[in-house]
């Protein structure tokens, strides 16, 4: 069997393999704080198929995660987790802890639409925010905690992949709430193919690590996921980075969730 690529004219495929890392480093820039120096520039048109990429992302992420459960190991389990899960957020920035504490904030205020996102745009965390944050990072912990040591790297690997996933999902599914904004661009050139592709190579990743039953997994954590991501929109006629964050975070929790119950 020959595959398409390989039957391609060489300017072709190096035209392809320096797209397909010009959008893997166009992900890991927004998604992590990674000291990525290129001296690639990117500009809007290149925001195109970038969602595909995420999921790649969230992989790398993983990747870097994953060894730590064993450099840490000599460590006492909880200690080891916890000091895992720092550098995750450290990684990532907490960008999308701070889209859940203000998604908290602008959500649970009771106000119109327009008041919630004028309410998202404060950098200030309000008491709402503050209490989402902790609950998120006191469930990530208990759950990962519970995770044996045999499936605990591959848990830090699963995380960040099926979340950047589901992230990709809602950009190219949802409509953006704001006129403007940092994530605007990723709403505009996010579509329908970038989800499927994105959802191939998470599946991919999934049933190497865990077979059939990390399918499973994918599939029941979606469910929470796609309630959350209908009362979102519902309330604010579309999604903003925020509540993508916000969506992330919880994508996160569910995958855990469902990892202890199908996968233990």
């Amino acid at each position: 069997m020959k595959w398409p690529l390989l039957n391609l004219p060489k300017s072709v495929k190096k035209k392809v393999r320096a797209e397909t890392v010009k959008k893997l480093l166009l992900a890991l820039q927004f998604l992590t704080i990674l000291p990525i120096r290129t001296n690639v520039r990117f500009k809007e048109e290149d925001f195109k198929s970038v969602c595909a990429f995420f999921p790649l992302a969230g992989a790398c992420i993983g990747l870097i995660l994953a060894p730590l459960t064993f450099v840490m190991e000599p460590l006492p389990h909880l200690a080891m987790v916890a000091s895992v899960l720092a550098v995750y957020i450290v990684m990532t920035g907490a960008l999308h802890l701070d889209g859940l504490a203000d998604t908290c904030d602008g959500f649970f205020s009771g106000k119109s639409k327009e008041q919630i996102l004028e309410i998202m745009k404060d950098s200030r965390i309000g008491t709402f925010g503050a209490v989402g944050v902790c609950m998120a990072l006191i469930l990530k912990f208990a759950f990962i905690a519970s995770f044996p040591k045999e499936l605990l790297w591959k848990m830090f690997i699963l995380v960040p992949v099926f979340s950047r996933w589901v992230q990709a999902m809602v950009c190219s599914h949802c409509m953006y709430a704001r006129s403007d904004g940092k994530a605007k661009l990723f709403f505009k050139y996010a579509n329908v193919k970038d989800t499927a592709m994105g959802a191939a190579s998470s599946l991919l990743f999934i049933f190497i690590l865990f077979g059939l039953k990390g399918i499973f997994v994918f599939l029941a954590a979606l469910f929470p996921v796609a309630l959350l991501i209908k009362f979102l929109e519902k309330k604010i006629d579309g999604m903003t980075g925020d509540t993508v964050g916000a969506v992330s975070e919880i994508a996160e929790l569910s995958i855990l969730f469902y990892g202890l119950i199908l996968l233990k």
